[in-house]
């Protein structure tokens, strides 16, 4: 029973994002699409312990779905008009004029992307409805509490269906103000699956998987926009090292990573992605941190880094986007270039303390520098911090090993 179950949970994080986005497109509705969704893993749930896990499962998923969505609309009280919808559904009519790209799940995040929704209401329900994060997940993301995420994915939901947004990848004079938040949210969706907030799976490939399968589609379409061709580089020098990344449950930073274990076909593609950016000469923030992974993935080991090079490039992306984030990952280049010490007087200045990363790389630093005790507080407050669960293996082995 509980292998079942597990397999249901698997099935269904795999297949959610493309589930429901052939629902919304079938049926145009979200809330419709959610709903049926659920139907469908609570049939499963029910099923398969005495099935068996079905040779499609996503194909079972569907069509239990669609199934589903049907019977509520045959429920609703205005059967007219509720009955042609149904009956539009049938044949698989979409619900709006899709637009030049033939991909359920890029048209969703176009719809999600939508300018009339605030940024952090598009990141927060592409999460939920394509990457198929729980809102616990994604309020831990986002570092607010788990009511305050539910109500910002019930308003986005609403504001949707009321400014009637189209289904749809917009046209080309549409695509410059919406492309930003498309971009932004496919870089996020990547993040949640190579470091998962959660306490489950360390790392989610099939997000991770997603997101490169989307930034492909979106270069497809707009193959002369380098910040597309900089995020799909970064996406694939940055899982060229995935396997590497996890061992023994723990995770392996980069510095300590066995890069034989690299996908060498994924570094190549991403390195001859990042001198086509070069060639074009209009950079940008994802052109910029693609360039970064390139430095890394060039270097035969550790230790022959161009750090040199990795922080010059951190003072092009500070001057694109002086974010605190990029502060701190720059003063980790630091600290390799000029020592703890001068990157600590960084770390400090910053206003992340409610952020794990600002306490790893301040644990990390204190260790070096032999503030074994500070060095311990700060390893105990990053552990705090997350609960993915490799990267906790990883603090608490450090922690253990100071003396």
């Amino acid at each position: 029973m509980q292998v079942v179950a597990s397999a249901v949970e698997r099935v269904f994080r795999e297949e959610y994002g493309r589930l429901i986005a052939s629902l919304v497109r079938r049926f145009g509705d979200i809330d419709i699409a959610e709903e049926a969704a659920g139907g469908a893993l609570v049939a499963a749930l029910e099923k398969w312990p005495e099935s068996g896990v079905p040779p499609n499962p996503g194909g079972w998923l569907t069509i239990t779905a669609g199934n589903r969505a049907i019977d509520r609309i045959r429920r609703e009280k205005q059967r007219d008009a509720k009955h042609q919808a149904a009956l539009m559904s049938y044949d698989d009519t979409p619900h709006e004029p899709t637009g030049p790209v033939e991909d359920d799940r890029l048209r969703l995040l176009f719809t999600c992307c939508h300018p009339a929704l605030a940024p952090e209401a598009r990141i927060a329900l592409t999460l939920r409805l394509l990457g198929g994060l729980t809102v616990a997940e994604i309020a831990q993301a986002f570092l607010v509490p788990e009511t305050t995420m539910a109500q910002r994915i019930t308003r986005a939901k609403k504001k949707i269906a009321a400014a009637k947004v189209p289904y749809r990848v917009p046209e080309a004079a549409d695509l410059p103000e919406r492309l930003g938040g498309v971009l932004a949210v496919l870089f996020l969706v990547f993040n949640e699956g190579y470091l998962a907030t959660g306490d489950g799976d360390p790392v989610r490939a099939e997000l991770t998987g997603e997101a490169i399968r989307l930034t492909r589609v979106l270069r497809q379409l707009l193959p002369e926009e380098p910040e597309v061709g900089g995020l799909l580089g970064l996406l694939v020098l940055t899982e060229a090292r995935r396997e590497a990344r996890v061992r023994n449950g723990q995770l392996v930073p980069l510095g300590e990573q066995d890069r034989a274990g690299w996908d060498r076909g994924l570094i190549a593609e991403g390195h001859d992605l990042v001198r086509e950016c070069l060639a074009i000469n209009r950079p940008g923030r994802y052109q910029i941190l693609a360039a970064i992974n390139a430095v890394h993935t060039d270097a035969p080991t550790a230790s022959d880094t161009d750090w040199s090079q990795v922080v010059a490039l951190y003072d092009q992306l500070t001057r694109l986007d002086p974010s605190p984030i990029v502060a701190l990952n720059r003063a980790v280049a630091v600290a390799e270039l000029d020592g703890p010490k001068v990157a600590l007087t960084l770390v400090d200045r910053l206003p992340l303390t409610g952020y794990h990363a600002w306490h790893v790389a301040r644990a990390d630093m204190l260790r070096r520098l032999g503030r074994t005790a500070e060095a311990k507080e700060s390893y105990d407050a990053a552990i705090a911090a997350t609960q993915n669960s490799a990267e906790r293996g990883y603090l608490s082995r450090k922690r253990g090993e100071l003396v």
